[in-house]
């Protein structure tokens, strides 16, 4: 049973931002993260979001182990004053985010976003939270768009066929976006369970586990950032929003 929280006893907020990755589907020299928009490391980016919406958020930052002391010397070269806990990335994400939840206390509620989606607005980080004091779990979706085909590939040829008589519905489809928001003390005993490929993102961790999850409707350009075709459109979407 989940019970409604009055105004003067919200949970303490927690931010598990995600940027363990190696980036190589950019093709650049360092990993996307820390590849820059404006003149700011992606990174940068994403966590002021969250800092402008929640401004007690606590942040705990998620990197390989071979780039935590480049993002301390930028953050100091750049005066990026965010108090923020270190933590090295896992294996997979899985065990990257499972790394990061060790240093989120119980009866919190934390979001686990992506280091490379800066471009989701303060309304929805500060509606996921608010919805999250009174739900387990809040999950942003958007509607698929395009019309979805069943192919498979072949492992030689790389060519695609249809799968005879498999067909899908688009209208039921959704694509999840992160942050994705949940009470701290059942997202910490979801990941307690073994690995499994299945688990593509927190919702699904959190699915395995049996814990009810809420949706909200997500942002069309809060964009993951992984290819440079990402950058590029990432970097028309802030000119066009600032009117440029």
């Amino acid at each position: 049973m989940y019970v409604r929280l009055m105004n003067g006893n919200r949970k303490p907020k927690y931010l598990l931002v995600m940027a363990g990755g190696s980036g190589t589907r950019m093709g650049a020299s360092v990993p996307k993260q820390f590849l820059e928009l404006r003149g700011k490391a992606i990174l940068q980016m994403t966590i002021e979001k969250f800092m402008d919406a929640e401004p007690d958020i606590k942040v705990i930052t998620v990197l390989p182990e071979p780039y935590a002391e480049v993002w301390r010397a930028y953050c100091s070269e750049r005066s990026f004053l965010c108090p923020q806990r270190l933590v090295r990335g896992g294996f997979t994400r899985f065990h990257s985010v499972r790394n990061g939840l060790e240093h989120v206390p119980d009866g919190a509620i934390v979001a686990v976003h992506d280091g490379v989606r800066p471009l989701i607005s303060s309304d929805l980080i500060r509606e996921m939270f608010s919805m999250a004091e009174n739900a387990p779990a809040v999950i942003p979706v958007i509607p698929c768009v395009d019309t979805m085909k069943v192919l498979k590939k072949d492992p030689r040829s790389g060519a695609l066929t249809a799968v005879d008589g498999m067909t899908v519905d688009r209208s039921l489809l959704y694509a999840a976006q992160t942050p994705q928001v949940f009470r701290s003390e059942l997202l910490k005993e979801a990941y307690r369970q073994a690995y499994d490929t299945s688990f593509t993102d927190d919702a699904s961790v959190a699915a395995a586990a049996k814990i009810p999850l809420s949706y909200v409707a997500g942002e069309r350009f809060n964009i993951k950032i992984t290819t440079p075709e990402d950058l590029a459109l990432a970097g028309a979407v802030m000119s066009l929003s600032r009117g440029l």
